[in-house]
């Protein structure tokens, strides 16, 4: 998973299409374009005695640039960046903001194939796939585009709002909440039932530390470990559709938690059966916490 960071600030988890799938997609492209080239030059060839040398040769170059620029710069521009080959491999190009591909960067990525992939076979786009975190050919680099999976693992929906901390997570700062500790979060979440209770809880402490050292406010003191993520995740998740989204009504404010001692219960899991209690870890004499510690 990479991070794409559109112009309004909104954080996307996106899959990177790889080397081997990309190369896979590009020899597809280049079959069709090669049977196009040989259905033009047939058609050229049967239409050669009509006209004179010059205005052949001509002819044969327009159809040259067409097939090997106009091609894919118009099928991509109007199917918003997919061709023959990346349809079939599940590929798209988006812009690094994650918006769709415009026709300026299609027509970029079309007139350097020209050089990196027809005249040099390639290399150079794979030397520069290979160095670049997104796996960027140099195409891709002049025109600010990036190729995505939209094959990639389906995720499960986020963790539903614990009501008594949605007005905590309404006043969260989640800005240096990174994608990637928020999906270590997410995966806890949804796999905690199938863990021990014991070390479930520890996992649990752990996790919750990290996450609640990049955000402010700390949660309530007493909140739950399983509910404080869940929270951070379902308002940062609401966020996230709030931006992309912001001609829709706001909802209804959440309403006030009472401050107090948290009900018995079990442990909050998103799915599956619910582990059975297990006594809170105390951490040791004399050792300092972290942001987030167990209570004592």
């Amino acid at each position: 998973m990479s991070e794409v960071v559109t112009g309004d600030a909104v954080v996307l988890d996106v899959q990177i299409a790889q080397l081997p799938v990309r190369a896979l997609s590009a020899l597809i492209d280049i079959t069709v374009i090669f049977l196009l080239y040989v259905v033009g030059l047939m058609l050229w060839a049967a239409t050669l005695t009509q006209f004179d040398g010059a205005l052949s040769g001509a002819i044969l170059i327009i159809f040259t640039v067409l097939v090997m620029v106009g091609y894919p710069m118009a099928f991509e521009t109007a199917t918003r960046g997919r061709s023959v080959g990346k349809i079939i491999m599940g590929l798209r190009v988006v812009s690094d903001d994650g918006g769709p591909e415009r026709f300026r960067q299609a027509l970029f990525r079309a007139l350097a194939s020209v050089v990196e992939i027809w005249m040099l076979a390639g290399s150079p786009a794979v030397i520069c796939s290979i160095f670049s975190s997104k796996a960027k050919r140099v195409g891709d680099i002049f025109a600010g585009t990036v190729v995505v999976s939209e094959r990639g693992p389906r995720l499960g929906p986020p963790p539903a709002m614990p009501p008594a901390l949605a007005w905590w997570a309404a006043s969260l700062q989640l800005s240096n909440l990174d994608a990637g500790q928020a999906e270590v979060a997410r995966q806890f979440l949804s796999r905690a039932y199938q863990l021990d209770p014991q070390l479930r809880m520890q996992m649990a402490y752990r996790i919750a530390d990290d996450v609640v050292s990049r955000i402010a406010p700390p949660p309530p003191p007493g909140a739950p470990p399983e509910l404080v993520l869940a929270a951070v995740l379902a308002e940062r998740h609401r966020r996230e559709l709030a931006r992309l989204r912001p001609a829709m009504p706001p909802g209804p404010p959440p309403r006030p938690w009472a401050a107090g001692p948290w009900p018995p219960g079990p442990p909050f899991h998103p799915s599956g059966p619910a582990a059975s209690p297990v006594a809170m870890p105390q951490p040791a004499p004399g050792r300092q916490t972290g942001g987030f510690s167990p209570p004592g």
